[in-house]
C-alpha cells in the first residue's frame, strides 16, 4: 500500500518563527499542455486554518478540487489567479511564461505577502523574499492550495475555449497531449490557442498544410 503524502504547514511555521507573519504559496498549471495559456495562483492560507483535504491538485478528483477551491477562496486571507498567454509562451518560452504568470498572481494579491513559497521555480523580478521548493505542491500546504485554485481556474477556462474552438476536445483533455488531442491536431491543424513553438504543434501544422494528416 502506497503511503499518502499530506502537505503540512512546516515551512510556514518556520517562517513565522523568523518573523514572517504573511506567507503566500504560489504554483502554476498548464506548462505541459500543447494549447491554452499557463495559469498561476497565489494563496495566503492562515496557519491555524481548519481547511481539510488540501493536497497537490493532481491527487484530487475534479469534484474534490472544485469544492476545495471554493472553500479556499472563502476562507483564505487572500488569493489571486493570473495567466500568461499563448503568445507570451511562444515568445519567451514556457518556463519564463510560467514565472511571469506566478509573478502576476503574487502582485494581484489583495494582501502583500512578506515571504513567498514557490513550487520549483525562481521568479525573476520578484522583490519579496522567497524560497523555491521542489515538489512543493506535494509537501507545502500553501503551495498545494495554490495548485488547486490554479487548476480549477484553468480547467474552467479550457472548457470555455472548447466552445470557441470545437472539435479538439479541450473540455476533456484541457490541452494536454492526449491521443485524442494529437489526432485532432493532425485532422484540423492547430487552432489559434495552440502553442506554435511546441514541436508536436509544429509537426502537426506541417502535416496539415501538406495534407498528410487529414485521412482518418
Amino acid at each position: 500500500m502506497v503511503a499518502v503524502i499530506r502537505p503540512t504547514f512546516k515551512e510556514e511555521r518556520a517562517l513565522l518563527a523568523q518573523g514572517f507573519a504573511i506567507v503566500a504559496g504560489v504554483d502554476e498549471v498548464g506548462s505541459g499542455c500543447l494549447a491554452g495559456p499557463v495559469f498561476a495562483a497565489a494563496v495566503i492560507v492562515p496557519i491555524d486554518s481548519g481547511i481539510g483535504l488540501i493536497r497537490d491538485s493532481k491527487m484530487l478528483s475534479p469534484s474534490q478540487r472544485e469544492r476545495l477551491a471554493e472553500r479556499l477562496k472563502n476562507e483564505c486571507a487572500a488569493w489571486s489567479v493570473a495567466q500568461a498567454s499563448v503568445e507570451e509562451i511562444d515568445r519567451i518560452n514556457i518556463r519564463q511564461a510560467g514565472a511571469l504568470a506566478m509573478l502576476r498572481a503574487i502582485e494581484s494579491l489583495s494582501l502583500t505577502p512578506q515571504f513567498v513559497l514557490i513550487d520549483a521555480f525562481k521568479i525573476p523580478g520578484l522583490r519579496i523574499p522567497s524560497k523555491s521548493i521542489i515538489r512543493g505542491d506535494l509537501h507545502v500546504k500553501s503551495i498545494a492550495a495554490a495548485s488547486v485554485i490554479a487548476k480549477v481556474a484553468r480547467d474552467a477556462h479550457m472548457e470555455a475555449l472548447d466552445v470557441v474552438h470545437p472539435g479538439y476536445g479541450f473540455a476533456i483533455h484541457k490541452g494536454y497531449a492526449t491521443r485524442r488531442h494529437q489526432e485532432a491536431l493532425q485532422k484540423f491543424g492547430p487552432s489559434p490557442i495552440h502553442r506554435r513553438s511546441y514541436a508536436p504543434v509544429i509537426a502537426a501544422a506541417r502535416r496539415y498544410e501538406t495534407g498528410d494528416g487529414q485521412d482518418f
